[in-house]
Formats: C-alpha cells, structure tokens, sequence
C-alpha cells in the first residue's frame, strides 16, 4: 500500500469516525479498529482542542453506537443527507 493510499484511509477514517450517524461497528468492519482504537488514533492525529470537542460530541451519542440506536435504524446517514440536485 502507497502513502498516498495510507493517508486517503487515513483521512477517510477520521472523516467516519467525526460524522455523527456513522457508527464504531461500521468503522470496525471496515477499518479493524475498535472504539477504544479510534479514539486512540484520533488523539493521535488532532489537535488536543479538536480532539476534546470531538470526545464531547461523541460521548453518549445513541447513533455512535450501533446497539443504542432505536429499533429500525440500519442506515449509517440521514436520508435528506444525499439529496440529488
């Protein structure tokens, strides 16, 4: 694998683990990192003042976390998220 394709997952990860419906599950699938391993790497890879905002945010979040999410949710993103223009 490249550097350029290290850093593009990288990237892609922080970006997964900062949105908000996108759950840990969904990042370990994928990536093979648990919770306690994105959050690692997110104090890593932020600013200390980026990284406690983004500890904040996602601490308690029910869509962060695939099983406190409400009964019938399997999508990672709104659906008005993608609109077609």
């Amino acid at each position: 694998m490249s550097f350029e394709d290290q850093q593009a997952d990288l990237s892609r990860l922080i970006e997964m683990a900062w949105e908000d419906r996108t759950p840990f599950e969904a990042i370990e699938t994928l990536y093979g990192l648990k919770e306690q391993e994105v959050i690692r790497l997110m104090r890593r890879e932020l600013k200390p003042s980026s990284f406690r905002l983004w500890r904040k945010r996602v601490t308690g979040r029910k869509t962060k976390h695939r099983m406190l999410r409400p009964a019938g949710v399997e999508r990672g993103y709104c659906p008005t998220q993608y609109k077609p223009r």
